[in-house]
This record gives C-alpha cells, sequence and structure tokens, in this order.
C-alpha cells in the first residue's frame, strides 16, 4: 500500500513519495556528490556508472593513477562540503543528440547513449547544482534514469563514508578496460552506520575463508586453480554427515540414488536450452578425436536421460532421483569468493518426475524435508519467496507465457495450502520454471538463501518426457527440481559463519576431546578415547607433551564440543572432568553415564 513521505515502512525504513525508501535515493544522491568530487580532483576522470547497493553505493572510474587513502579521506571531506551548501538534484528527459553533446568527453557515457538508443530507451540527465542570488552553480551532471532525494539537506552527513577501492571490468567483462570503484556506505542514521560497521567487524572475524582453514575443513591450492576447493578430512566428514542427513530424509519418501559423468556432448545442453543461455559460462572439453564435451554446469538433463531408458506407465509415477554430485562452472576470479561461490561445487540434487495432479503433494514432501533438515541444523522459522518470471523480459525464459502463468498459480496455491507467507518476486525465476525459495537469517541477522523448489514444465516440453494414461494415451509429465542445501560448499560457507565455527555435536568433525593432565594419566586416556570411538563417537586424543592449558586452549580454539581431562584422581575413580563449549567446567562425571548422554544429544539434531 503506497505510503506517504515520512511514513514507516514495516522494517523501520522511511518511505519516498513514490513508495520506494527514501534511503535508496540518498545512495543514489552520495553517487553523484562521489562523481563530482572525484572529477574536480581529477578533471579528466572517464566516468562509469553509480548504483546502489546492499549497504550504499559505488562509482566507477578510469583515472590517471590509483586512488589512495589520502584521496579518499580528501574526497569523502569535499562531499561533506557538497552537503552543507545545499545543492539540489534536478532530471529532465534529452534527447540523444544533447546528451551526446554533454557527455562528449566522457567515452563510457558515449557507449551507454548508444546501448540505451538501440534499445529505445529515453534518455534523462539528473544535474546537481546549488541556485544563490539569482546565480546557479552547477558542480556535475550524470546520465541517470532517476531516484534522488530533492536537496543534499535530506543527508545526514555523518551516516556515510567511503569504504574502499576495488577493481572492476567496465560493465562485468574481463575483455573491457579494468577502472576503480569507490564504494560508500550510506544509511539514514549514524547510529545506523555505526551498528552496520560493528556487524561487519563481527562478521569479518566469522569470515569462513578465514574460520574454514583454521578449522582445517578445506584449502585451496596455486596448484590445482582458484575456485577449485580440497577438502581435508575433518572437512570431508561435515560434508559427507551433511548429506547423510538430506538422504536419510529424502530415502524416508521414496528417493532413489542415481549417478552420472561429470563431462556431456553439448547437444544435451542445446536441448535442454542452457546451451543459449550460458554456453560462456561453461568448461568446455575437447577429445584427441575433436569431440567436443563440457564439464557439467547442472544434473538435469543427465537425470531425464536415465528416467527416457524405458517407457514410463502412470502406475509408475512418481519418479523420484536424487544424486550429490559436482557440477562446474566458468567463473570469473573476480566473482570468486571463497568456498561460497567457487568453479566447482557439489550439489545434493534431487529430480521428481510427476504427473501434474502430483505436483501438490510432491512439493509438500520436499517441503517437509526442508523444514527438518533445517531445523537440525539450527535454523528456524524460514522465510518463504516465490520466484516468478519477469513479463517485461520473457524472452530471457524458456517456454510460452501460459506455462508460466500456470506453473507460477500453482506454487501460490501450495504456499497457500502451507500457510507459509510467501512473498512474490519477479524477475527471480529460473529461465525454466517459477520456484519456491527458502531464506533463512543467520546469527548477525543477514538474509540467506538456502534451499530451493522448482516446479519445470518447459524442460519435460523439450525432451518430450511422457507417461502412458490409465487410457492407453501419452500424458505430458512435469519435473521437480529440488536442493535441500544448494550447493554443500556455500551452505557449508553460510553455516560456517551462523555459528562461528560452533557446529551442532551432531556435525562438529570432532566431538570429544580426550587430555590427559600428565603422562602418568596418559594410558587411561587411551582407554577413555577408545571406549568413545567403539560408542561411535568421534573423538580425538592429544599427547601429553605441551602444557595442559595450552591443549584445553587449542580444543576450545577449535571448537569442540567437550573436552575431557583425565588425572590420577579420575583414574583412581573411573570418572572423567568434563568441560564443556560455551558452559566451561562441568565437574566429574562417570564415563558410562557421559557417553549415554552424549549419544542422546546427538541423536536429537538440535
Amino acid at each position: 500500500m503506497p505510503k506517504r513521505e515520512g511514513s514507516k515502512s514495516l522494517n523501520g525504513a522511511k518511505i519516498s513519495q513514490n513508495g520506494a525508501p527514501a534511503i535508496e535515493k540518498i545512495r543514489h544522491s552520495l553517487a553523484h556528490l562521489l562523481a563530482a568530487a572525484i572529477l574536480e580532483r581529477f578533471p579528466k576522470a572517464k566516468l562509469g556508472i553509480g548504483p546502489t547497493v546492499e549497504d550504499g553505493f559505488y562509482y566507477d572510474f578510469d583515472l590517471p593513477r590509483s586512488l589512495t587513502p589520502k584521496d579518499l579521506s580528501d574526497v569523502e571531506r569535499r562531499m561533506r562540503e557538497y552537503i552543507k551548501q545545499g545543492y539540489k538534484f534536478l532530471g529532465r528527459k534529452v534527447t540523444p543528440a544533447e546528451a551526446r553533446r554533454v557527455f562528449k568527453d566522457q567515452p563510457l557515457k558515449l557507449e551507454l547513449i548508444r546501448d540505451f538508443i538501440k534499445e529505445k530507451k529515453q534518455l534523462s540527465i539528473y544535474t546537481t547544482l546549488r541556485q544563490t542570488s539569482g546565480q546557479t552553480n552547477e558542480i556535475f551532471k550524470d546520465l541517470c534514469r532517476g531516484g534522488h532525494i530533492r536537496s543534499t539537506g535530506e543527508i545526514d552527513t555523518f551516516a556515510f563514508k567511503l569504504d574502499r577501492v576495488a577493481g572492476a571490468y567496465w560493465r562485468g567483462s574481463e575483455k573491457n578496460s579494468q577502472l576503480q570503484r569507490v564504494y560508500g556506505l550510506a544509511f539514514g542514521t549514524k547510529k545506523e552506520l555505526d551498528a552496520y560497521l560493528t556487524q561487519r567487524e563481527e562478521a569479518e572475524k566469522r569470515d569462513h575463508r578465514i574460520l574454514g582453514p583454521k578449522l582445517d575443513l578445506f584449502v585451496f591450492s596455486e596448484l590445482v586453480g582458484s575456485g577449485l576447493p580440497l577438502w581435508t578430512p575433518m572437512g570431508t566428514q561435515m560434508r559427507f554427515l551433511l548429506d547423510e542427513f538430506v538422504w536419510s530424509l529424502r530415502r524416508a519418501h521414496g528417493y532413489e540414488r542415481v549417478e552420472i559423468p561429470h563431462i556431456t556432448k553439448k547437444e544435451l545442453y542445446e536441448v535442454s536450452g542452457h546451451w543459449d543461455k550460458f554456453s560462456d559460462e561453461l568448461f568446455h572439453v575437447q577429445s584427441r578425436e575433436g569431440h567436443n564435451f563440457v564439464m557439467k554446469p547442472m544434473n538435469c538433463p543427465h537425470h531425464i536421460q536415465i528416467l527416457q531408458r524405458k517407457q514410463l506407465s502412470y502406475r509408475d509415477l512418481p519418479v523420484r532421483y536424487a544424486n550429490t554430485t559436482t557440477c562446474y562452472r566458468d567463473e570469473q576470479t573476480g566473482e570468486l569468493s571463497g568456498i561460497a561461490r567457487a568453479r566447482s561445487f557439489t550439489q545434493d540434487d534431487a529430480h521428481v518426475f510427476c504427473r501434474e495432479s502430483q505436483v501438490k503433494e510432491e512439493f509438500f514432501k520436499i517441503w517437509d524435508i526442508v523444514d527438518a533438515f533445517y531445523k537440525g541444523v539450527g535454523f528456524a522459522g524460514l522465510e518463504v519467496r516465490i520466484s516468478g518470471h519477469d513479463p517485461k523480459n520473457f524472452g530471457a525464459y524458456l517456454g510460452t507465457k501460459p506455462k508460466w502463468q500456470k506453473a507460477e498459480k500453482i506454487l501460490k496455491e501450495i504456499a497457500r495450502k502451507r500457510k507459509a507467507k510467501a512473498q512474490f518476486v519477479p524477475g527471480e525465476a529460473a529461465f525454466y520454471g517459477p520456484k519456491i525459495d527458502f531464506l533463512a537469517r543467520d546469527s548477525l541477522g543477514r538474509e540467506r538463501q538456502v534451499a530451493t523448489i522448482q516446479l519445470d514444465m518447459n524442460l519435460p516440453e523439450r525432451f518430450d518426457i511422457f507417461c502412458i494414461d490409465e487410457k492407453g494415451k501419452r500424458e505430458r509429465l512435469v519435473m521437480i527440481h529440488a536442493a535441500i542445501m544448494g550447493s554443500i560448499e556455500r551452505f557449508i560457507s553460510i553455516l560456517i559463519e551462523h555459528t562461528s565455527g560452533a557446529f551442532p555435536i551432531w556435525l562438529s568433525p570432532i566431538q570429544v576431546q580426550v587430555i590427559a593432565v600428565s603422562r602418568k594419566s596418559h594410558k587411561y586416556a587411551a582407554g577413555v578415547y577408545k571406549s568413545l570411538i567403539n560408542a561411535g563417537i568421534r573423538a580425538q586424543l592429544t599427547e601429553p607433551d605441551e602444557t595442559l592449558g595450552k591443549r584445553i586452549r587449542e580444543g576450545e580454539t577449535q571448537r569442540i564440543p567437550y573436552l575431557l581431562i583425565t588425572g590420577e584422581t579420575e583414574q583412581r575413580t573411573g570418572t572423567v572432568a568434563v568441560r564443556k563449549r560455551g558452559k566451561g567446567n562441568l565437574g566429574a562425571k562417570n564415563l558410562s553415564a557421559f557417553i549415554q548422554s552424549l549419544q542422546e544429544e546427538i541423536n536429537k539434531k538440535k
């Protein structure tokens, strides 16, 4: 429902007159002030683009030299001076000829103008100016479609800061020149900015790219290549536990495991439509006989080939395939981010082939799996989003509009029957079908997209997937794509940062560390360790070569859930001194009783 200027949205953000958050207009306006200050400092600077981002804004520049911290400080100070002087933002529509004249010395802007003309988009220019005593002082003009505040008086001068400089290819292509991207942070108030900086500082401590190697879960090798993680024994243990948990939930709902190769002929993806959409993002492989293959970026077309090995009857349905397998995509170096975005990633993928009348029941089964899994790993209360197609860009999708409208209607009905408050978001669908996405909030309040269930009426059409119905006629099937973790790598990155490495006990690679006080009690400690292993508990025994304090600190640094200390007293009484992660010393416990309580805790998956 539209709100007036100054009213509040549900999350407390101010709403502008047209219903857009006012902070977006502030950020956009700050991007223009940034460019104005840069041009003042570097008159020959070439301007790229300056959009808003989640926490602020950025602007891309082609500059005669690299920016220094002092440059940023000086530019930020100049921006504050602009704000205090009270500049206004005025926009107007212009002709292509006028736009070219205004930006005749800005080649990157001229390139954008050419593209806008080809796409028949209206051109407009926003001017940053100050009017005093009948005189007008313009400091900046930009090619811009708008979304600005009226004047700099609406900006809190203490609620923004220039953050950092990064390299960025013009228009995101490595074939183009590299520019300097200046990022700025901007919020409605200084309090919000300070809170964000505090949260970011905590996020940096939890960064999976730092914590993962510290916890000995994964490594990267220059000889192997960027974006290709290598998993240690402990990291592999975590992957196995997560995958087995998902599989145990799927097995209970009638799924069957399948396996597929890692390369395929490109013709498979030509039929599926992936080749036309994503061929530039694939790794290409040529055999010595000249045959062209690609490393698989997804698994669904392969699963279809398994399904089509025999003719299906309606009695055979639904068919449910599950497959945890590694996929590969040729991500650009600048887009890589630890294991959160890598060139090799493992999907816990599943596909259901069923009749249209069976779709809702199958969705509910997958939804049950999603709920059980995320409760088990410590995420509760997932948010739900229905991701649909963009009606203004239908050429980006497979199939027909009636098919998409029908599929989206089914998903809305499923969410309604599940009593889920699902937001519908156009433009976020997969190119072959709409989906229900599940969103988790991590311990720092960040929104993370996790599981997804996708309804596909288009690949069955392209591959001619059908069954023989009760009347002996062909019936077109539908396909459901389901990923509970999505990419295991990305999910583990989320889990590391959510828990700061303090994983649920059932998932911890090492659940108990046994520490002897001295060499005298080490034999007893070894017996305790053996009892734990025999009880199916993942345990580790330390050698008493280092001091007791150092070994305890190392166990705590590794976020091991339980440390068992054994000395002469524990040896004499058949007990163990228990230290629990986050709670400290729990005192002496009978070993058998401790093992029993530990097994119960592990089995609860909480």
